[in-house]
């Protein structure tokens, strides 16, 4: 299925538009109107996740070291607070006795959020980082439709 464009004109300064081209060369865009699109959709994914009972997808990954006394087991019992939650983890082991956990979620944002926070904080994680967004951009949703009340949340 072919999807219509509808071609507009844009009007910027010579300053902006500078800015513009060399953004677009950074993210390697193949057009000013392909990294435009990208910038709205940002904007309008930031606008919907404002609503913490967004449907959003939520990507966390935590740096430990291995052999930190019970690390492991601590990890795996928040994944489980999270369980319906938790979509996917994936373990990777790095040089040394380093450790990397990546571990998606799925959920209302602030759930989501949450979660990633939790998970983040575990005893023995040296460092954190998530990513959350809406798959509502990419014209998708979570599947992640079981009823929520405030008593429901982990935490």
């Amino acid at each position: 299925m072919t999807r219509k464009v509808v071609r507009t004109a844009v009007s910027l300064e010579p300053e902006l538009l500078e800015l513009l081209d060399r953004w677009v060369a950074e993210r390697n865009s193949p057009s000013r109107s392909d990294a435009i699109r990208a910038l709205i959709r940002k904007e309008l994914s930031d606008r919907t996740l404002s609503d913490p009972d967004s449907d959003a997808l939520g990507v966390v990954t935590v740096l430990y070291r291995h052999g930190a006394p019970n690390v492991m087991q601590r990890l795996t019992t928040a994944e489980h607070r999270w369980g319906e939650h938790v979509r996917s983890t994936n373990h990777v082991h790095l040089e040394g006795d380093a450790c990397a956990e990546v571990i998606v979620l799925l959920g209302r944002r602030h759930e989501v959020q949450a979660a990633a926070q939790d998970l983040s904080g575990v005893r023995g994680v040296l460092e954190g980082e998530s990513l959350i967004m809406t798959p509502s951009i990419a014209g998708g949703r979570t599947g992640h439709r079981h009823p929520h009340r405030a008593s429901d949340s982990p935490h």
